[in-house]
């Protein structure tokens, strides 16, 4: 049998949204975010006022609209993180789009309803696996039971061929029962992994391709796995696989006879309506009003497209129709060259709220490699301490990687935090590929190691470039 818990580690309790204060959102974003403190006020205040909106009278509520944000600053400093823990927090059906792959109507290429599209579908999973969670243990009890009336069965029937002129069938029946129990007790433990038995599955040749699409033209786009079931049924046919994979395979169909998809459905289209969050990366590459013709034409097709969504229009999916109007959309971009005024007006005025995010200082990859609960330190303590080795940081050694990470920022393209991934690894190289032969127990890493390793690479510019 699967642990479960064992695989996917026990459920933290976890404070619930209705309860917190936009205050003690800030200090939950806090506990994985290190500073932009103005842009963790403005989410916090955009999903509260999501909260409050949820009290009022319908006629009331459905005149407000959510505090769209923009997110301003260069790559690396938290715009993504900070709206992937947000919808994290709050429970909410989370996507991540790049406005720059989208294309105007008419163009060959993604159209933006698109968007609503795949953030159905990742509602309808989310639900799914809450329901997965709810009813596991049945669904394996259930896979228990069909295993051992399979693995009893051929016992019975190699049984029957010896003692089948026996007529003590008081006897019979408790002898069975009793090497049911038996069985069960074996198939707990493991003992049955490697048994074979015979399974009647269904046909999988119509999982390959989840969808096709006319012309190019995602309007146009076919659940071709549906069609496909309609059109031949769920065909089966017999397989012998070992005990364990047979155990997943039936798991697997349990929890599909004990979940109701029609529910998950309309839970799932109720939750992207209402709860919804679309974070809009790279906003500024399709920013631009002027010019009349090449690039910026598709620039401004593109910002009227997303017009409608971001204002409230419904969208069909092959779900159902989706609502946008109390979705909460969160743009960001470097703006580098342009400026968010440079969007079409219609679109400037439904994202009210603006945010200029800070850019990161020595001080703060200093507390970003130690203080968050994903710190990177404590990443690859954790990774290298399966190999038995211990990891121990100085604090003038995180002091050293930090003004490492920040030097090269200022020499090469500024990546911001990200760049803290690339020195960690050009750091530790040596330790992960032959500490898991040589060494075990505990290292400490010193400020004098840090700069044998990283200095020489830091100071020539160009291998700075490649390496780090």
């Amino acid at each position: 049998m699967i642990d479960r818990k064992a695989v996917e580690g026990e459920a933290q309790p976890v404070r619930h949204l209705d309860d917190m204060t936009p205050k003690q959102i800030v200090e939950e974003l806090d506990v994985y975010i290190v500073g932009q403190s103005k842009a963790k006020r403005a989410l916090a205040l955009a999903i509260r006022d999501r909260l409050r909106r949820q009290k009022l009278p319908k006629d009331i509520a459905d005149e407000i609209r959510p505090r769209n944000v923009i997110l301003i600053g260069s790559t690396g400093i938290g715009k993504t993180e900070l709206a992937r823990r947000l919808a994290k927090l709050s429970d909410s059906p989370f996507i991540k789009v790049e406005a720059s792959k989208f294309t105007e109507v008419g163009y060959v290429g993604r159209d933006v309803d698109s968007i609503i599209r795949d953030l159905t579908e990742n509602a309808v999973e989310m639900i799914r696996q809450k329901r997965v969670a709810e009813i596991g243990e049945a669904a394996e009890q259930n896979a228990e039971d069909r295993i051992l009336e399979i693995l009893a069965k051929k016992k019975r029937g190699r049984k029957k061929a010896k003692t089948a002129t026996s007529a003590k069938t008081e006897v019979a029946e408790k002898n069975s029962e009793n090497r049911l129990e038996k069985l069960r007790k074996d198939l707990q433990a493991g003992k049955l992994n490697k048994r074979v038995v015979e399974l009647e599955v269904q046909e999988r040749y119509y999982e390959t391709v989840d969808s096709i699409t006319i012309d190019g033209d995602d309007e146009m786009e076919i659940p071709l796995r549906d069609l496909l079931v309609g059109m031949l049924g769920n065909r089966t046919f017999k397989k012998k696989m070992p005990v364990e994979e047979a155990i997943d395979y039936l798991i697997t169909e349990e929890e599909a006879k004990l979940i109701d998809m029609e529910q998950v459905t309309k839970d799932a289209l109720d939750k992207v309506e209402h709860s919804a969050i679309v974070f809009i990366d790279e906003l500024d590459k399709i920013a631009g009003r002027e010019g009349g013709n090449g690039p910026e034409v598709s620039r401004q097709g593109v910002q009227r497209d997303i017009l409608p969504i971001v204002e409230g229009s419904s969208v069909g999916t092959r779900y159902g129709t989706v609502r946008t109007d109390q979705i909460l959309f969160i743009a960001a971009g470097a703006f580098h060259v342009s400026s968010p005024s440079d969007l079409i007006p219609e679109l400037q005025g439904r994202f009210p709220v603006r945010v200029e995010m800070d850019s990161l200082t020595e001080e703060d990859f200093v507390r970003i490699l130690s203080e968050p609960k994903n710190a990177l330190i404590k990443q690859y303590t954790a990774l290298l301490e399966t190999e038995g080795i211990k990891l121990e940081f100085e604090k003038e050694a995180i002091e050293m990687l930090a003004h490492f990470a920040t030097t090269v920022n200022q020499q090469t393209e500024d990546i911001g935090a990200r760049r803290l991934h690339t020195v960690m690894e050009a750091l530790l190289e040596e330790i992960s590929f032959e500490g898991c032969d040589s060494q075990k127990g505990q290292i400490v890493i010193t400020a004098a190691y840090v700069k044998q390793r990283l200095a020489e690479i830091v100071k020539d510019n160009d291998l700075s470039r490649y390496i780090l």
